[in-house]
C-alpha cells in the first residue's frame, strides 16, 4: 500500500502514544493551535466550534465528546472541526482534575454529601458502570437476567452530580475559549492575507529590463 507507514506502530506503542505523545505535549499543544488558525472559516464561527468542544468535555459523556461537540457545534453555527479540537481540552492530564472537580461542585450545588473515597475511585465506578451496561445490552440477545441495580446508583450519585457540576465549570470554560480563539484567528488569518498580498504585490512588479533595453 502507497499510504502505509513505514514504521508500523505496536499496539503498546500506540497506547504510550496516546497518554503522552511521541513529540510531547508542548509540540501536540502546537500542532492544535496551528490547525486551529488555518481554519477556512470565520473567526467567530471557529471560536463557536471552540467553545461547543470545551462545554462537552466538561460532561460525564465519555465516549461521546466528539459527537456531542458536533451536535452543539450545528445548533450554535459553530465549526465542526473546531468542536473537534475543542474536545481535546479533556486528556489525560486533565481528564482527573475536571471530573473530581465537576463531581465535587455537583455534590454542593445539590446539597449531597459523598462518600468516603467516592472521588478517588471515579474512574473504577465508571468502568463498572460501562461493564454493568454492557452486561445488560448483551442479555437482551442471551439468557442472562438484567441488572440495573448498580446503574441507578451510579446514576445518583455519580451522573447526576458530574453532569450538574460540569455544566457549571465547562460554560465558562468554553466563553474563555471563545474569547481566547476570536482574536487569535483573526490575529493570524490579517496576518496571512496581509503576507499573501504582499506576495501577489511583488508578483505583479514588473521583472528587470530584458536584453533589448541595455
Amino acid at each position: 500500500m502507497v499510504f502505509r507507514r513505514r514504521d508500523r506502530r505496536t499496539p503498546w506503542r500506540m497506547a504510550a502514544e496516546a497518554v503522552y505523545p511521541r513529540g510531547g505535549y508542548a509540540r501536540a499543544i502546537e500542532y492544535i493551535k496551528h490547525r486551529l488558525r488555518r481554519l477556512p472559516d470565520s473567526p467567530e464561527k471557529i471560536g463557536r466550534g471552540v467553545a461547543a468542544g470545551v462545554l462537552i468535555s466538561f460532561t460525564p459523556l465519555y465516549g461521546f465528546h466528539i459527537l456531542g461537540g458536533l451536535l452543539i457545534a450545528r445548533v450554535i453555527r459553530g465549526n465542526y472541526l473546531a468542536s473537534v479540537i475543542g474536545t481535546f481540552v479533556n486528556n489525560f492530564l486533565t481528564l482527573v482534575p475536571i471530573s473530581v472537580a465537576a463531581v465535587w461542585l455537583g455534590y454542593w450545588v445539590l446539597g449531597m454529601q459523598p462518600d468516603e473515597g467516592l472521588l478517588r475511585e471515579l474512574g473504577h465506578l465508571f468502568s463498572e458502570a460501562g461493564w454493568d451496561l454492557w452486561h445488560n445490552v448483551r442479555a437482551v440477545f442471551t439468557r442472562d437476567t438484567m441488572d440495573w441495580a448498580g446503574l441507578r446508583v451510579f446514576f445518583r450519585d455519580v451522573f447526576v452530580p458530574y453532569w450538574v457540576g460540569g455544566l457549571l465549570t465547562g460554560l465558562p470554560a468554553s466563553l474563555v475559549s471563545y474569547w481566547l480563539t476570536v482574536p487569535l484567528v483573526r490575529a493570524y488569518q490579517a496576518a496571512r492575507r496581509k503576507a499573501l498580498e504582499e506576495k501577489l504585490a511583488q508578483l505583479r512588479k514588473p521583472s528587470g529590463a530584458g536584453p533589448a533595453d541595455r
